[in-house]
């Protein structure tokens, strides 16, 4: 559908009727048009204005849904034929007509209870889940709000809440309503049934001839043609792959520990849990049990509390000043009694981690990783310059290998890359770049150097070239022949279903027909509409739904059987409370007349554009 959009919105009609749609807002209930709107607004309600900075982060938000749905982010061409500008300024007016509306009204929210608001967000929490302003500065910047941005965003949320909650909750919801939503949801159908699989056919399929998997091979040829596969000596260069070939010594670790002794120090770290004491009669209990000599899990268990884990942390991760001096002054398992928010808490130590000076042994093969590393760094740049003059002098990669004691590997690729997983040095998200040149190459010419970044680089001869083909029945036979079997045997099952259904709709009865066929007795269960266990999954649960008492059919479950079944009884649902019909009912309803609401306010209060401003934002060409 995308590359389709893409076609059009690429041509001179695309772009015309771009701007005609523009224009044409006004068929969403979107009218006056206008071009003399502040350049910041590109459309304003009734008085409120919608900045541009609002109008890209809604499009935003809406072309990346659309992105996860087709697999790419549409263009903004593609966006415009999709409708997407429209929608969003559809919203963004309701929202600002929503708000003009609450302001007439008097209607708003007070610093206090925005500050509130803000401390109980947990999006903006700390290790010890209160409110930690640098990350609410943090996560505000990652949005790409200021602080006042936010703040007017939450007023006007809480505005539009507050309308929405006194015009529309409490609307009264039709009892028959409720009553269908309960009998969708908790009906039962009790069915007779059997199975019918490959394993319950009264006759054997008959083994295939080699005219007939041959005929089948010819009618299949598609899914057993060979693709075209290239084989290529493959050479990558990268600084893990050169570092692989340096030979560091234990004295040169050891010179390296030496040097860099002094920086490898382990930070000492502690396990911390925490109880809130939130009455005087806890924190009286934790007090007299410490002196009693109770432990911390004791005393939680005794008291019915429920401990947090506040993590492993070095005393400078931790962002509580009075917790990190407790926890930091305490021994393993002991507890202290410090202050907290409302009331008091009890902080314990579980688990120390010792600080102090890193032994050679516990970093030797890290300093040997990283020497070799630094190595390969230095000369990466050299060895690929000289790489690049062998190859210019036709020299085979093999050759080029030994010399530097770099591996060459050989690999059969198809187009789609795949194959390169035997590389390690390849990205996945390069293969199908890689496999783009190697199948662009031609025998018995130098292939280009593929540059996956400034310190990787791959280069390959081709060796061989094995064309797609259809291959002969001699080299598919068996794999033809259970296919073809499988084939004949789901066939001959699907004829055996036709019949009994036709014999149990003609008149015979549903247990004489299960009868002939082997399968007795027949079983009886009651389902819900999201089925049961195997064999009666939820496809066998959503036929039998499909009617009402005496309803014969079929359907095959997710093993793969035909489940034959006759409806004998309709068990109405009797247990409502389970199923919050009447809370489903109302919410939708709700949220329904909500938004035909705003809808209609916008409409009502008129919205005006700025088309100059909308096609600047769109990036389209309308000859403004």
């Amino acid at each position: 559908m995308l590359s389709g959009l893409r076609k059009i919105a690429n041509t001179w009609f695309g772009k015309i009727l771009g701007a005609f749609l523009i224009v044409g807002l006004a068929g969403f209930g979107i009218s006056n048009v206008l071009l003399d709107l502040g350049t910041n607004t590109v459309a304003s309600v009734g008085g409120q204005e919608i900045t541009t900075r609002a109008f890209q982060r809604a499009y935003t938000t809406q072309v990346n849904q659309y992105g996860q749905r087709f697999g790419r982010v549409p263009t903004n061409e593609e966006a415009l034929a999709l409708g997407v500008p429209s929608v969003v300024l559809s919203q963004l007016g309701a929202e600002a007509a929503l708000n003009q509306m609450g302001q007439n009204m008097g209607i708003g929210v007070s610093d206090a209870r925005l500050s509130t608001m803000l401390r109980d967000d947990p999006s903006f929490a700390g290790i010890l889940g209160t409110f930690d302003p640098s990350n609410f500065a943090r996560v505000l910047q990652q949005a790409g709000y200021t602080e006042e941005e936010y703040f007017d965003l939450q007023r006007n949320a809480a505005r539009r809440q507050q309308v929405a909650q006194g015009l529309f909750i409490g609307s009264p919801v039709p009892t028959a309503a409720i009553e269908l939503v309960n009998r969708y949801g908790g009906d039962k159908r009790t069915i007779d049934y059997f199975v019918l699989g490959s394993g319950q056919l009264t006759t054997e399929v008959p083994a295939p001839t080699d005219a007939e998997l041959a005929t089948y091979l010819k009618d299949h040829q598609d899914t057993y043609r060979t693709k075209e596969t290239r084989t290529v000596d493959m050479l990558a260069l990268d600084v893990a792959t050169l570092a692989a070939t340096k030979t560091v010594t234990d004295a040169d670790i050891t010179a390296e520990y030496e040097r860099t002794k002094a920086q490898r120090v382990k930070i000492e770290k502690r396990t911390i849990r925490q109880v809130p004491l939130a009455t005087p009669e806890q924190q009286q209990a934790f007090e007299a049990g410490k002196a009693a000599g109770k432990t911390f899990d004791q005393l939680v268990t005794e008291s019915g509390l429920t401990a947090t884990d506040v993590g492993t942390l070095a005393q400078a991760d931790i962002t509580d000043a009075d917790l990190a001096t407790a926890a930091y002054g305490l021994a393993q398992g002991d507890f202290a009694i410090i202050p907290g928010i409302g009331g008091q808490r009890a902080v314990t130590v579980t688990a120390i981690e010792a600080g102090g000076e890193i032994t050679l042994d516990e970093v030797k093969e890290e300093i040997r990783t990283s020497l070799a590393t630094k190595a390969a760094r230095d000369e990466y740049t050299d060895i690929l310059d000289q790489v690049e003059e062998l190859r210019a002098a036709f020299q085979p990669l093999t050759q080029i290998a030994e010399r530097f004691k770099l591996p060459v590997q050989e690999v059969a690729i198809t187009a789609d890359g795949s194959e390169l997983s035997a590389l390690p040095a390849i990205p996945v998200d390069q293969y199908g770049t890689v496999a783009k040149a190697i199948f662009a190459a031609e025998k018995d010419k130098l292939a280009p150097t593929i540059a996956i970044n400034a310190n990787n680089n791959v280069w390959f001869d081709l060796k061989t070239i094995d064309a797609a083909r259809d291959q002969t029945l001699d080299e598919v036979k068996d794999i033809v022949t259970a296919a073809w079997t499988a084939e004949k045997t789901e066939a001959a099952v699907k004829a055996e279903v036709d019949k009994a259904l036709a014999d149990i709709k003609g008149g015979k009865a549903f247990g004489d027909v299960a009868g002939s066929l082997n399968q007795f007795p027949v079983l009886s269960q009651p389902l819900t509409r999201q089925g049961e266990t195997a064999p009666l999954d939820q496809a066998v649960a959503s036929a039998a739904f499909g009617g009402g008492e005496g309803y014969v059919g079929s359907a095959v479950n997710g093993d793969g059987d035909h489940v034959l079944f006759q409806v004998v009884e309709i068990v109405p649902s009797t247990d409502e409370a389970t199923l919050d019909a009447g809370g489903y009912i109302a919410e939708t309803r709700q949220n329904t007349l909500y938004s035909d609401f705003m809808s209609g306010l916008r409409e009502s209060m008129g919205m005006t554009i700025n088309q100059k401003v909308l096609s600047q934002l769109l990036a389209l060409d309308t000859g403004n």
